[in-house]
């Protein structure tokens, strides 16, 4: 394993501890439905909040990072289709994770689209700066060949 799949292996573990201690930690007991319509509702009378768009803007970067480090590190996942159905799982398993454990958390099937949505967008990012720098390092290294030797 390169030094730089390394490195991304470990933003991958970290990224995703982040998540389990964000998400998955005890406020209180019990749980709480987020009703989609409630929320959408307070989301669309409340951009102009502070705290809504905090909570808007979090849950679509929750998972960015672990999606575009997982992208990185096997490029099969950068297909649309299958980014799309593994940042789906993602935010319901957060979501269902926190419905079965006694955590006090609101388990909203918003919030799993939201993060859904931040991880496709991330992972399909991810994957074209990664082959835009791939195409960048082949191309340099072709006019690198091309150069006349001095001396």
């Amino acid at each position: 394993m390169t030094p730089q799949r390394s490195a991304l292996g470990a933003v991958l573990i970290a990224s995703l501890a982040a998540v389990a201690a964000l998400t998955l930690l005890p406020v209180g007991t019990g749980w709480a439905w987020g009703s989609p319509a409630t929320e959408l509702r307070w989301y669309a009378t409340g951009l102009g909040s502070e705290a809504t768009l905090l909570q808007l803007l979090g849950n679509l970067a929750l998972l960015a990072v672990p999606a575009a480090s997982a992208v990185l590190l096997r490029p099969s996942l950068a297909r649309a289709s299958r980014l799309t159905a593994v940042a789906l799982a993602g935010g319901a398993t957060i979501e269902v994770l926190q419905w079965l454990l006694p955590l006090g958390r609101v388990v909203s099937p918003l919030d799993a689209a939201l993060n859904a949505t931040g991880a496709l967008a991330a992972g399909l990012l991810a994957a074209h700066a990664g082959r835009a720098g791939q195409a960048a390092t082949r191309t340099g290294r072709a006019s690198e060949s091309c150069r006349p030797a001095l001396g």
